[in-house]
């Protein structure tokens, strides 16, 4: 049975929009630029040729990535999801009572996770622990620096 990856509608729009750049517009100029790179001549010390056959293994292999990804999603329908306990999809708002400060996190599909944005993969420990919590209720999560000890302030879908 293949594991279903969930994602969220804008999360999946944004990885078909990324297959489609690098199928459309990175792998054709990584192609121009091998052809480009064999015109000049001997392969064996052709630094632009070895630097553009690297780059087009990545792109394929981001391809490759994101077709898979895309053919095991899962889009979770956000529009049945009342906020009343964490689930795939909402933010949530914890008190962190060691640092006594109030933290958000959305909880999104690994593909989406951006830390910088606090959105969080699902599969992360924080998210794993606080799935299924109401609020008031208490979390508790291992991390690298130890346990920390969070409270659900708020749930918003």
């Amino acid at each position: 049975m293949t594991e279903r990856v969930p994602m969220t509608a804008d999360g999946k729009a944004k990885a078909e929009t990324e297959l489609t750049r690098l199928k459309t517009v990175e792998r054709p100029k990584v192609v121009k630029e091998i052809e480009e790179a064999r015109a000049h001549g001997d392969l064996s010390e052709n630094a632009e040729y070895h630097a553009a056959k690297e780059k087009q293994g990545h792109i394929e292999t981001r391809i490759q990535v994101m077709e898979d990804l895309l053919a095991r999603c899962e889009v979770v329908d956000l529009s049945r999801v009342d906020g009343s306990k964490v689930v795939f999809g909402v933010t949530v708002k914890l008190y962190d009572t060691d640092a006594d400060k109030e933290c958000n996190y959305r909880i999104v599909g690994e593909l989406e996770a951006d830390i910088s944005k606090g959105w969080i993969s699902v599969a992360s420990p924080i998210a794993r622990a606080m799935i299924g919590k109401e609020v008031g209720d208490e979390v508790t999560v291992q991390t690298p620096g130890g346990r920390r000890l969070f409270e659900v302030v708020e749930i918003s879908v």
